[in-house]
């Protein structure tokens, strides 16, 4: 069974990188005191080295997550108004596709709603597009049926050229879900402050007054930065959410349609 590392608890992912980045700070520490005196003049250069390329490293990748963040937060409002629009145009339809088009598009817009009360797995994720697909080649068949017996521009060419677009949305939202940071990025990330932090704990090794105190705030505060930017890549998952205003307030207009 293949494991999907970004299905794993956020809390728990979190706690695991303090004590791997503080215990870290531990190692170098323990590693000061065996080392050479000459050994120890350079060391306040390298920390400041590396701990340089950490905030490079967090630094770009915030922005790669905070970049899909907003990609995702537009690609819900577009999608919306998408769905809004075919519905409004739905309702020129004659009967009685106007009706069966509008019961389709409240079933289709509430399995969007229900894609964002919890943060669906890849199976359940897969599924619920497939339920997606199958309403929208219901609602191209209306669409077929009506332009059998109409073929204007108004309405009939008018709602086909909104569900048409309603239908490339979806894929433009899906991609915006499904493009992750590359996990290989948030490793290496993890790896340099793990690295940060060991040179951290060596240089206040290294110091006549040693205290722990400034390494484990560093390490906390790494840890809180990286496990930040995973929020912001996973916006269904934690603290950080994608805000669906926009689609509850398109679910209550096509609910108060009449059929």
């Amino acid at each position: 069974m293949k494991v999907d590392p970004n299905e794993h608890d956020l809390l728990v992912i979190f706690l695991v990188s303090v004590v791997v980045i503080l215990l870290a700070g531990e190692v170098g520490r323990w590693l000061s005191r065996g080392a050479p005196k000459q050994g120890k003049d350079n060391i306040s250069t390298l920390e400041g080295a590396i701990l340089g390329l950490l905030a490079l490293m967090i630094g770009f990748t915030f922005a790669m997550a905070l970049s899909r963040f907003e990609a995702r937060r537009d690609a819900v409002l577009i999608e919306a108004n998408a769905i809004g629009t075919t519905a409004l145009r739905a309702r020129l339809l004659p009967a009685p596709h106007n009706g069966e088009t509008l019961k389709l598009l409240r079933e289709y817009v509430q399995l969007r709603l229900d894609i964002t009360r919890h943060m669906p797995t890849s199976a359940e994720l897969d599924t619920m597009v497939g339920r997606s697909n199958a309403i929208q080649e219901a609602l191209w068949q209306q669409a077929k049926a009506v332009a059998a017996r109409d073929n204007a521009m108004v309405p009939t060419g008018l709602f086909i050229q909104s569900l048409n677009e309603m239908i490339d949305d979806q894929e433009k939202r899906l991609m915006a879900v499904r493009n992750r940071l590359p996990i290989v990025i948030l490793l290496a990330l993890y790896g340099v402050a793990t690295i940060a932090v060991g040179f951290a704990g060596y240089a206040s090794g290294s110091q006549t007054r040693r205290s722990r105190l400034p390494v484990y705030l560093v390490g906390i505060l790494v840890a809180a930065m990286v496990i930040l930017i995973q929020d912001l890549d996973r916006p269904g998952a934690g603290f950080i959410r994608v805000g669906q205003e926009s689609m509850f307030s398109v679910a209550a207009s096509i609910a108060a349609f009449a059929d």
